[in-house]
This record gives structure tokens, sequence and C-alpha cells, in this order.
């Protein structure tokens, strides 16, 4: 392996038709934790971005206020490489399109199949609320809450 693994964003390189079909919002990547489903997922400026629902039980309700309230804030996605279509960037070099410095290790072609609420992220930069920090360093509750996608008549979306 060279390095870290970066997923490419670029148009073309995510196939995000299982997420949209069929995939479901977990707890910590525990298949057997289900909170949700995938309203839609889609790729905008460079980023996945998706709109979810969580489900009316116990247990993804305290899932949601954790969100809400803002303990839980980390977001994850599980997901499938195609390992013939990756570039590996050696130490001191640059990847072909200009955008990473080696040592690292561009998946090209990925699929991404669930998205996790998590208590500890892999990667810090991505989360609920994450493109709302350009507009405020603390936005109002009430924009989390119009952002959150719930049963309960509430219209909203949670991008990740």
């Amino acid at each position: 392996m060279f390095g870290p693994e970066i997923l490419d964003h670029r148009e073309g390189a995510v196939d995000l038709s299982r997420l949209n079909e069929i995939g479901c919002l977990l707890y910590n990547h525990n298949r057997d934790r289900v909170i949700g489903k995938i309203r839609r997922a889609w790729i905008q400026n460079g980023r996945g971005e998706a709109e979810v629902e969580f489900d009316e039980d116990a247990e993804s309700d305290i899932v949601y206020r954790k969100v809400k309230s803002g303990s839980l804030k980390g977001v994850s996605v599980g997901y499938m490489v195609d390992w013939n279509e990756r570039e590996e960037v050696k130490a001191g070099k640059k990847s072909a399109d200009g955008r990473f410095d080696g040592p690292c290790c561009i998946m090209r072609k990925w699929q991404p199949f669930e998205i996790s609420i998590v208590s500890i992220p892999a990667d810090s930069t991505v989360g609920v609320g994450r493109e709302l920090s350009a507009v405020s360093a603390a936005p109002p509750l009430s924009v989390l809450e119009r952002q959150l996608r719930i049963n309960q008549n509430r219209i909203g979306g949670m991008c990740v």
C-alpha cells in the first residue's frame, strides 16, 4: 500500500446506484444496528452528500437525539473499491491530476453501500452539517434540525 487511501469523487468515479437503491443508515458500521434509510445520495462540488431518514424505533431515536444535540457528528461510509482502477503515488510524486502528493493510493472507481453515524470517524473532515462551517462556525440548532429528515413530518436533509 502506498500511504493513505483516497477515494476519488470526480465524475464517474463513484457508483451510487447501490446506495440509492438499497442503502441503509447504520450506527457505527454495525449491520445489526440499522437506524434509517438513504433517501438519496449524490456528488456535488467534489463531495459526497446524502439525505437520510431516521427510523421511528427507540434505538434510532436515541442516535437521532445525539446527532441533533451535537454529541454525534461523525459520518462514515462502507464501500468497495475496484483495485484495477487505482493510482499508486510514490513518496515525493504527484498524482496524475496533480491534486495529491504521495505517498498515497487513489481509488479511481468505488461504490459506497452504507452510510454510518459514527462516534469516531476515520476522516474528521466529513460529517453531519460539515458544509455549514463555511457559513457559520456554530449554526443555530434550527438550521441543524432542518437538515435532519425524520419520520415525524419534519422536512430536511442530512448531508454527509
